[in-house]
């Protein structure tokens, strides 16, 4: 066999592959989601007002955010199972929940009065929020940790984090049903704190479990 024969076979092996980590990844986020859901739905639950609160844009926006946190982490982690992306080519899209989060705190800070914004900034439930978080996130990352076992990262650290910030993205998206505190003075405060504490998590076990 030669060289263009080999390199040929090779790739004909590797095809095949890209297709089946980046679907276990998706089937470990909804699974591991779903495990969460149900104990966010037995130990929490929507706050009561949370239909008429949907009509808020305060309230909207934290679920917006979650979202646009999750999805792109989700999507760089997956890239990242592959040992042939280079991280900087995604990192950009990690800056869309940072400038929507930022535009919500500016206009926080606009039009509310000064004084009311260490009160906003607090809020109620921080520690709630601190616990909440990191608790639901527990699923979801152990189940993408796993799932990405059978992947090749060659940033293990930095593939665990951002499974760690998908899984903190997915568990914000139902804890925010049930947080009163809706100010994006308290959820740029709070939110990434919590989020951190997953980020780290994820890295330390894609640290101990993904080098190759």
């Amino acid at each position: 066999m030669n060289t263009d024969d080999l390199i040929a076979a090779l790739a004909a092996d590797a095809t095949p592959q890209e297709r089946p980590i980046g679907q276990a990844l998706a089937w470990a986020l909804a699974g591991g989601a779903l495990l969460s859901l149900a104990l966010f739905a037995a130990l929490l639950g929507p706050r009561p007002d949370a239909l008429g609160a949907l009509r808020t844009l305060r309230f909207d926006l934290k679920f917006l955010e979650a979202a646009a946190w999750a999805a792109p982490s989700f999507l760089f982690c997956r890239a990242l199972a592959r040992p042939e992306t280079e991280p900087s080519a995604l990192l950009a899209w990690l800056l869309a929940p940072v400038a929507l989060l930022g535009a919500g705190v500016v206009a926080e800070l606009t039009l509310m009065p000064s004084d009311l914004w260490g009160v906003r900034l607090i809020g109620t439930n921080w520690w709630h929020c601190l616990t909440v978080i990191p608790l639901l996130s527990i699923a979801p990352l152990a189940a993408l940790i796993s799932a990405l076992r059978s992947g090749a990262p060659r940033s293990p650290a930095l593939t665990g984090a951002l499974a760690g910030a998908a899984s903190a993205g997915v568990a914000a998206l139902m804890y925010a049903s049930n947080c009163t505190d809706d100010s994006p003075l308290f959820v740029a405060s709070w939110y990434p704190l919590a989020t951190a504490i997953v980020v780290a998590a994820g890295a330390l076990a894609g640290r101990r479990w993904l080098r190759w």
